[in-house]
């Protein structure tokens, strides 16, 4: 058995760009940057970024093309996918890619029962009412006895 599967809550790093192929069927790309932080010996501040390529087909890259923009905060679910061309040099590159398959845009507009979201799924994606997310910071802490890779996440 093995296992795909990607995690990723990051940023937007440019509007997603679509195209519309066989039977216009959409396909939207983009970067999302995610980081991380930590204090080094000399007490400074370091925050690492890793830059992902993003690509979404069907109903999931035409609601990012109405939802999404650069600087959206977006959860997205999928898979690890690696794929290689043949430049105009004949030289072999490759490049790699999460395809989502679920993607939920963590937006800051504030409503009156809280922040609100909005959840895609799958190649049948809708517009779905949005669902509340508030995030509280005891969220990200684990509970007395139970340890950190106990955690759902």
């Amino acid at each position: 058995m093995s296992i795909n599967k990607v995690i990723l809550v990051g940023h937007v790093g440019k509007d997603p760009v679509v195209r519309y192929i066989d039977k216009g069927v959409a396909v939207a790309s983009f970067s999302l940057a995610t980081s991380e932080s930590y204090t080094n010996k000399q007490g400074e501040t370091v925050t690492l970024t890793e830059w992902h390529n993003i690509v979404l087909w069907r109903a999931l890259a035409e609601v990012a093309e109405k939802t999404v923009k650069k600087g959206t905060q977006v959860y997205i679910v999928g898979k690890i996918k690696t794929r290689s061309y043949v430049d105009k040099d004949g030289i072999n590159k490759y490049i790699t890619e999460i395809l989502g398959d679920t993607m939920l845009v963590l937006e800051k507009k504030q409503t009156s029962t809280g922040y609100q979201t909005e959840s895609v799924k799958g190649e049948n994606a809708v517009n779905e009412p949005a669902e509340t997310y508030k995030m509280q910071t005891d969220d990200f802490h684990s509970a007395p006895g139970q340890e950190e890779d106990d955690l759902p996440f």
